[in-house]
């Protein structure tokens, strides 16, 4: 089970840090992502970190606002949220998928990860 964290209302500009939680199980040799989904829109890939930690991926929409970061010791994931902007407005779900993609395209495909969290709501308010 994966359950979020973190989220609220925030002012454009401002700051949040969302976590992901494992219980249950843990995530070795996963990969732990985070997707975006906007009212009416399609759930889009916003981050993931590989086991290692060592690999992070993101889109051109948030690369050098958002940081992306893993405990493996706590079965956590963390989402550094930085410079936030109106259109980041979304439910933020984390994701976990198993084992090391080849390709780059697969960390952000949602039908790569099975487990998925309930989700926690991000607002920015312009």
């Amino acid at each position: 089970q994966l359950v979020e964290s973190g989220g609220g209302l925030v002012q454009a500009g401002g700051s949040l840090r969302l976590s992901c939680a494992a219980s249950g199980r843990t995530f070795t040799n996963y990969v732990l992502g985070w997707f975006r989904q906007a009212p009416g829109k399609e759930r889009w890939f916003v981050s993931a970190i590989a086991w290692s930690g060592g690999n992070t991926y993101y889109p051109d929409s948030v690369k050098g606002r958002f940081t992306i970061s893993r405990d493996n010791a706590k079965n956590t994931v963390y989402l550094q949220m930085n410079s936030l902007k109106p259109e980041d407005t979304a439910v933020y779900y984390c994701a976990a998928g198993r084992g090391t993609p080849y390709y780059r395209r697969t960390y952000y495909d949602r039908a790569f990860y099975d487990s998925w969290g309930q989700g926690t709501q991000v607002t920015v308010s312009s």
